[in-house]
């Protein structure tokens, strides 16, 4: 008898099963669809179960009955429902939107990566020409977005992984992609921080730097918090929980890089050891969901989740390349990409990104990365006498005859 219960509760107990399909349009970022959270988005967004079934194209019967049998498979009431009210969602079932929304998004680069591996295997078996370009890259918004336009203009297929800035540029070195994805400030005063983890990866001989865009970042806070930070030691003054970056992120660099300039110990800003996420995405819903106060991250990340964005710096994202990969058809094909009129209008219309100076184009390393001070050329020095001599040179030939 107690064996056939341990079976029974083992059937009944709740597993996680993922399953993809080939469908029309597109899914981007950290969406994955799930019948459960489906409905209960729209019971939130309509206000209504009568307007949540208009809005998912199902009868009221069907949303109503299918939520009903979540509840008995969860053993929580999802809606609170009473006789000529509305119904809304438990407290149970707005802190099961936010934790499975926060799993999602923490999962974000991932997720993208699994679906663009997925999407290859249709593009590979329909053209053998389409061109594979594998990066390892810093997180940034603009980046996914470029995956798309490379796709269907260029017949690219970025294949990206999001990392850290370091780790990036060590998978570049050992050949494990042919792009890496970096960031650093437009600051010559940044050199410190960055160039002690950036600068050993990078060799002038060695590798080749593409320019990319210019992207904005700043500090991300509630609207209730907007009136408090205008600078990044207003964090620590008015004591907001931070959400830190991984270490080895660009990011994270930037954090370190701000502390130090504002003569800052780490131990002074509050949950720099603490949380640490690994997107800009992932800190924005951290602060928006309540477990953090303030984040530095880009601006559309900020705007995506309604938080109020405070702009402190802005930066460089640099793709690089080796050497001897440059003349590589999908990198060829990206620098197109790069320095065409598409690129340009992506960015325009992505909050806190514009254009790179040159992009597209191949840069002169040592004069765009800020930890390498700029060489003034000096004049030639002369040998003595060499003035006069020239000056003897010149003159008409009486003169010459006299000076001699």
């Amino acid at each position: 008898m107690r064996h056939n219960k341990v079976s029974r509760n083992a059937e009944s107990a709740l597993g996680l099963h993922l399953r993809y399909a080939f469908e029309p349009g597109e899914q981007r970022g950290a969406t994955l669809g799930n019948p459960l959270f489906d409905l209960l988005t729209a019971v939130l967004e309509a206000g209504s179960i009568r307007h949540a079934a208009q809005l998912l194209g199902c009868s009221y019967r069907y949303l109503w009955g299918s939520l009903r049998e979540w509840e008995e498979k969860l053993g929580e009431p999802l809606l609170i429902w009473s006789q000529g009210q509305r119904a809304r969602p438990t407290q149970f079932a707005e802190r099961l939107l936010w934790a499975e929304r926060r799993a999602r998004t923490r999962m974000q680069p991932h997720i993208e990566a699994l679906r663009s591996d997925l999407a290859r295997v249709v593009a590979d078996a329909k053209d053998q020409r389409h061109q594979l370009l594998t990066v390892q890259a810093s997180h940034d918004m603009a980046l996914t977005v470029l995956q798309q336009h490379v796709a269907q203009a260029f017949d690219l297929h970025m294949d990206i992984r999001f990392q850290g800035s370091a780790d990036a540029l060590v998978a570049l070195s050992d050949r494990q992609c042919l792009v890496a994805g970096f960031h650093v400030p437009a600051l010559r005063g940044a050199a410190p921080v960055f160039a002690r983890a950036l600068k050993p990866l990078l060799k002038p001989g060695r590798h080749k730097l593409i320019g990319c865009a210019r992207r904005m970042q700043g500090l991300m806070v509630r609207r209730e918090h907007a009136a408090l930070v205008r600078t990044f030691p207003d964090v620590i003054r008015h004591r907001l929980r931070f959400v830190n970056r991984q270490l080895g992120s660009g990011t994270r660099m930037l954090i370190d890089h701000l502390l130090h300039e504002h003569s800052i110990a780490p131990g002074e800003l509050p949950g720099y050891d603490g949380l640490a996420e690994e997107t800009h995405v992932a800190v924005a819903l951290c602060v928006a969901s309540g477990l953090a106060d303030a984040g530095v991250g880009v601006e559309a990340a900020a705007l995506e989740f309604g938080l109020h964005f405070e702009p402190l710096v802005e930066e460089n994202y640099f793709l690089a390349c080796l050497k001897a990969h440059l003349g590589h058809t999908a990198v060829q094909r990206l620098c197109a990409a790069l320095a065409g009129s598409g690129w340009r209008e992506i960015l325009a219309n992505l909050p806190g990104y514009r254009a790179a100076l040159a992009p597209g184009k191949v840069l002169v390393m040592t004069e765009a990365l800020p930890w390498w001070p700029k060489i003034k050329s000096r004049p030639k020095q002369r040998k003595p006498g060499a003035t006069r001599a020239r000056e003897i040179h010149k003159a008409p030939a009486k003169l010459r005859d006299t000076a001699v």
